[in-house]
């Protein structure tokens, strides 16, 4: 700030009126964006820690999904091989998540500025903390989505899976029987078996339930 004398008709106190000019501005807020405090030389490990946060969260909730709704697939096609395909569905959006944190990590590291030649630090606090933010939100929520799917894929897959290999979506008239003649195991041949539409209402319940669990990653 360039500082002017006013003066005045006693000499006791001296007065003075600061007015900022268009140089000392420029200089101050050059000093300000190169100041240490505000960049010091930790704020680039916030970044990195929202880098590690979207890709190793994410990743957990995929392999999570994909742990829960695998064992199961595994185990009904045991039983009916023919289903495994029309089942592989939730395994197949657990692990669309780990893509979700990839790309995040990627743009966040990209945005990550290094320093210069002179040891000077051009990333802010602000953006370090702003990018951990980030990391976390993408991550946190890839991993809640992946526990959703697999558990959702888990009793879908064991509850409906047993009969997909003849369920679909718009079912013919040759179709609708389905698997409702054949028993379970642990099931007699004379009782009752519910019929293909009502697995077939199950099956596209356990779609939407898994298309909306997904949705909780983006």
């Amino acid at each position: 700030y360039g500082c002017r004398r006013i003066p005045t008709s006693t000499p006791k106190p001296e007065n003075f009126t600061c007015k900022p000019t268009t140089q000392s501005k420029d200089k101050m807020a050059e000093e300000i964006e190169l100041t240490p405090q505000l960049c010091p030389s930790w704020a680039v490990s916030l970044g990195y820690l929202g880098v590690s946060a979207a890709a190793v969260l994410s990743n957990y909730g995929s392999a999570w999904g994909t742990w829960k709704a695998g064992v199961s697939l595994v185990h009904t096609g045991i039983r009916h091989p023919s289903s495994v395909m029309k089942n592989v569905i939730p395994i197949v959006m657990a692990g669309v998540i780990g893509i979700y944190g990839l790309i995040v990590a990627v743009i966040i590291a990209e945005s990550i500025t290094k320093p210069a030649q002179n040891r000077e630090n051009a990333y802010s606090i602000y953006t370090g903390f702003a990018h951990l933010s980030a990391g976390l939100c993408c991550g946190l929520s890839g991993l809640v989505a992946g526990g959703c799917i697999g558990i959702v894929g888990d009793h879908g897959v064991r509850s409906v899976g047993y009969r997909a290999s003849a369920i679909t979506l718009f079912p013919s008239g040759a179709e609708k029987d389905g698997y409702s003649s054949i028993p379970e195991a642990d099931q007699g041949a004379g009782e009752d078996i519910s019929g293909s539409d009502d697995q077939n209402k199950l099956f596209v319940g356990m779609l939407i339930m898994l298309i909306f669990s997904e949705a909780l990653a983006l």
